[in-house]
C-alpha cells in the first residue's frame, strides 16, 4: 500500500506545478532539486549565484532545473517596478524597490504572482519572520481570508478516529495566543487545507479544556466566540466547539457530552486554542502514537508559499515542494 507521501507525490505528478527554491545557494536545497526532478513530480527554478549553484551541485543531476540570479536577471528591472507599485503607499521608493527585489525570498514571491511559477519553498536559511513577510507583502493572503496560520498532517498509525487516523492539527507552529477572530480564519482555512489535501470532507472541532459550557472562563467564552464566527463565515462546514478532546474524536463521548454535535465525535480537523497547546499536542501524537507529522504548513496566502525549519534536512525540502505542488492545484481550481 502506498504511504501517504507516495499518494501526495502521485498526485503533484498527475498536473505537474512549478516551484521556486529561493535558497539555490544551499546545499540540502540542491540536493532536494536533483531529488525531485529524478522523481519527477514538479518543475524547479533555483535563484541564486548560477557559478555557487553549479560549484555545490557538481555531483547532482540539475540538468533539468532552471537557475535564476535576481542580480543578473532579464526579470528584475520589471519585478522592481512591480514591487514600488504594490509598496508606494507604504512609503517604498523605487531605489528601496530595486535594492529589495535582489533578495531571493522577494524574487521568488514575484515570480509566483506574475505566474511564472506556482509555489515557493523557503526557510532553510531564512527565517520565518523573512519568508511570511515577503510573501504578505508580494502575494498577500487569500481572498475572505485575514490572518496566515500553519498546520500539521498528522498520520496515525492503525488509529480509528479521524479520517482513517488522518488529521489536520492548527495552528501548532505560528500564531501564539490568536484571538476569537483569528481562531475563526485558521479554522476555516484548515478544513480547506484538510479537502485538498486528504480528499475528504472536513469535519472541525474548537479544542478547549470545556465541552458545551462545563466550565466557565475568559478561555472558554473565547472559543465560543470564536465557534461562532467560524459558523458565519463557513456556514456549510461541518465545526463545533467548544469541545473537549474525547468529545471531538470520540463518537459516544461526543453523544453524551455533546447531543446535536454536527461533528458527531468524528472530527479530523483540530483546532487549538493556542500556540503551547498546539505544539505540545502534535509532539505528543507524533511520538506516543510514532505518528507521521508533516508541516508545519502554510495556509492563508493567496498562493502556496511553504516555510521550513532551518534545521531541515533535504528530504524535508522535497516532501514539503510535494504539498506546495498539492495546494497549489487546489488553489487553481
Amino acid at each position: 500500500m502506498a504511504t501517504f507521501m507516495e499518494k501526495i507525490k502521485a498526485l503533484a505528478k498527475a498536473d505537474k506545478k512549478t516551484v521556486v527554491l529561493a535558497e539555490g545557494e544551499d546545499r540540502r536545497m540542491v540536493q532536494a532539486a536533483d531529488t525531485i526532478l529524478k522523481e519527477g513530480f514538479a518543475d524547479i527554478i533555483l535563484l541564486g549565484n548560477e557559478a555557487k549553484i553549479k560549484e555545490i551541485s557538481a555531483d547532482l543531476d540539475l540538468s533539468g532545473a532552471k537557475i535564476i540570479d535576481p542580480a543578473t536577471s532579464e526579470l528584475t528591472a520589471d519585478f522592481a517596478n512591480k514591487l514600488y507599485e504594490m509598496r508606494k503607499d507604504k512609503g517604498m521608493t523605487p531605489e528601496q524597490a530595486s535594492e529589495t527585489i535582489l533578495s531571493t525570498l522577494y524574487f521568488g514571491c514575484m515570480l509566483v504572482k506574475t505566474g511564472m511559477a506556482d509555489g515557493m519553498v523557503a526557510g532553510a536559511v531564512n527565517s520565518t519572520a523573512n519568508v511570511l513577510r515577503s510573501a504578505l507583502q508580494v502575494i498577500k493572503t487569500a481572498p475572505g481570508i485575514k490572518v496566515v496560520s500553519s498546520f500539521f498532517l498528522m498520520i496515525v498509525p492503525d488509529c480509528e478516529y479521524g479520517e482513517n487516523g488522518t488529521f489536520v492539527f492548527s495552528d501548532c507552529g505560528l500564531n501564539e495566543y490568536p484571538d476569537e477572530e483569528k481562531l475563526a480564519q485558521i479554522a476555516v482555512s484548515s478544513a480547506n487545507s484538510f479537502r485538498s489535501l486528504v480528499g475528504a470532507e472536513p469535519k472541525v472541532a474548537m479544542l478547549s479544556y470545556s465541552t458545551y459550557g462545563s466550565a466557565k472562563s475568559e478561555q472558554v467564552e473565547k472559543i465560543q466566540k470564536a465557534t461562532a464566527i467560524a459558523k458565519e463565515l463557513a456556514p456549510d462546514l461541518k465545526l463545533d466547539g467548544e469541545l473537549q478532546l474525547d468529545a471531538a474524536i470520540v463518537p459516544a463521548i461526543n453523544a453524551s457530552k455533546a447531543p446535536g454535535s454536527p461533528v458527531e465525535g468524528k472530527a479530523n480537523v483540530l483546532i487549538f486554542p493556542n500556540l503551547d497547546a498546539g505544539n505540545i499536542g502534535y509532539k505528543l501524537v507524533q511520538r506516543l502514537a510514532k505518528a507521521e507529522a508533516y508541516g508545519p504548513l502554510t495556509q492563508g496566502i493567496a498562493m502556496p508559499v511553504n516555510d521550513l525549519s532551518r534545521g531541515c534536512s533535504f528530504e524535508d525540502i522535497v516532501g514539503v515542494t510535494a504539498f506546495t505542488c498539492v495546494q497549489a492545484q487546489q488553489q487553481k481550481k
